[in-house]
């Protein structure tokens, strides 16, 4: 089940982020430091997957099972951090997250979801194209140590119209359905998870 940050509270949160990070991105996990610093700072909006019968009749806290969040700046709607437990991978929880972040992102007004991805990691990059996001820009060497370049990829939320209106009134463009957003796009099998993370910001390089 999906839930948002205030729904599951910033200390969890916190600890269920740095554990994904340091089980999915070793040496390139964010610190604890990062993450506050992260959930603290305005604008973002993070969304859970919580396993809530893992939790259920115990005094365990329910598992989560990946997150994914982004940053809105008032035009843009930047995509930070996804990670999906290795474990939970091709479960469609990638999927069903970022449906979630674009609907979120779409209600707040953005005009497009932003993000960058390594050029290696084939499985987020095909993952992207299917949501309907276009590439439009290369940071070279953007994840370090390594050097590995990304592409930047947007997605358009603003619904847009292309040619003239009907009566040939030259009227230009109408509002109607926003193009390239599969919601409810692809299940299990159709999840290629490359989250493990399949995009990840601060220069810091991305799993396949």
């Amino acid at each position: 089940m999906l839930r948002e940050l205030d729904d599951i509270g910033r200390e969890t949160a916190v600890g269920a982020i740095r554990a994904l990070e340091v089980e999915l991105f070793g040496n390139h996990a964010w610190s604890e430091a990062s993450i506050r610093q992260e959930l603290d700072a305005p604008a973002r909006v993070y969304v859970f997957d919580v396993d809530e019968a893992d939790g259920r009749d115990t005094d365990r806290e329910p598992a989560i099972r990946g997150f994914a969040g982004y940053w809105y700046d008032g035009d843009d709607a930047e995509i930070m951090d996804i990670g999906v437990s290795k474990t939970h991978q091709r479960q469609g929880i990638a999927v069903a997250m970022m449906n979630h972040l674009i609907s979120r992102a779409r209600r707040q007004g953005a005009r497009r979801m932003l993000l960058e991805v390594s050029v290696v990691n084939d499985p987020a990059i095909a993952l992207y194209h299917r949501f309907g996001f276009q590439r439009i820009g290369l940071r070279k060497r953007y994840y370090q140590p390594e050097g590995i370049d990304a592409y930047v990829m947007a997605l358009d939320l603003e619904p847009r119209i292309v040619g003239f209106s009907g009566n040939g009134g030259g009227g230009g463009g109408g509002r109607g359905e926003a193009p390239g957003v599969l919601l409810g796009v692809a299940g299990p099998a159709g999840d290629t998870s490359a989250a493990g993370d399949m995009t990840k910001q601060t220069g810091q390089e991305t799993q396949p």
